[in-house]
């Protein structure tokens, strides 16, 4: 089993930064996916930023090139740096990997959430 531990979200101001971070813990083997979704009042749950198991990262349209996403694979952990941030990037945000354990074939995890509000 892969438990995720998101932090990091809270209250900030139009145009001002956020960084969330996600960590899996429990046994993970080989190359795995990694990345946030979100999902605002009345929206679909859609794509943050993904970063695949050979490191090709992939961006939502609407936060390509206000956000980043780096991975720690020694920490099985992802960061999600968010600037310049907009009330519609209010929503809560979920991490999630595509992982597999020693025994275990590959299967989606996703963390609990952790809530971005972006007001002023």
């Amino acid at each position: 089993q892969v438990q995720l531990v998101e932090s990091g979200g809270g209250l900030v101001q139009p145009g001002g930064s956020l960084r969330l971070s996600c960590a899996a813990s429990g046994s993970i083997f080989g190359s795995y996916s990694m990345g946030w979704y979100r999902q605002g009042p009345g929206n679909k749950r859609e794509l943050v930023a993904l970063i695949s198991g050979d490191g090709v990262i992939n961006y939502g349209e609407s936060v390509k090139d206000r956000f980043t996403l780096s991975r720690d694979s020694a920490k099985n952990t992802v960061y999600l740096q968010m600037n310049s941030l907009k009330p519609e990037d209010t929503a809560v945000y979920y991490c999630n990997t595509f992982a597999r354990g020693e025994n275990t074939p590959y299967k989606l995890y996703w963390g609990q959430g952790t809530q971005v509000t972006v007001s002023s």
